[in-house]
């Protein structure tokens, strides 16, 4: 924990001293992003420039809960056909249409969802046949 500037210690002095000894310490070694050049300032001002880069750096995203689904669902159908067992495209379907229709009983927040579920049995024959 940082301690309290002393009274009577010029501010600047107190903070050099801080960075100084911060230094010292090794504090700034190995920081991520060192020895990169900064981030473009010729983009336009974005007041959630932060939070967009977190996210970035997080691999995460914001969508509404069905488009979240939609592209689910996109997912487990890919996930289906590149299954390594019948039995394995079988159960990522039956989760995946499971989602499906809770969303369709209670619909979540956002644009319509337009995704009915997969016809197991199909995607099983699908399945065979590629491999």
């Amino acid at each position: 924990m940082t301690e309290r500037k002393p009274p009577g210690v010029d501010f600047e002095t107190w903070v050099d001293r801080q960075v100084r000894e911060a230094a010292e310490r090794g504090a700034f070694d190995n920081l991520p992003g060192a020895g990169r050049p900064l981030p473009s300032d010729s983009a336009p001002y974005d007041e959630l420039w932060w939070i967009k880069g977190k996210m970035e750096r997080e691999g995460i995203s914001h969508l509404p809960p069905t488009l979240s689904l939609r592209k689910e669902v996109e997912d487990a159908l890919a996930a289906a056909h590149e299954a390594a067992s019948e039995a394995q495209a079988r159960r990522i379907i039956s989760a995946v249409n499971e989602k499906i229709r809770a969303a369709i009983a209670r619909p979540p927040a956002g644009p319509p969802l337009n995704k009915k579920p997969f016809d197991v049995e199909e995607i099983a024959a699908e399945w065979r046949e590629r491999h």
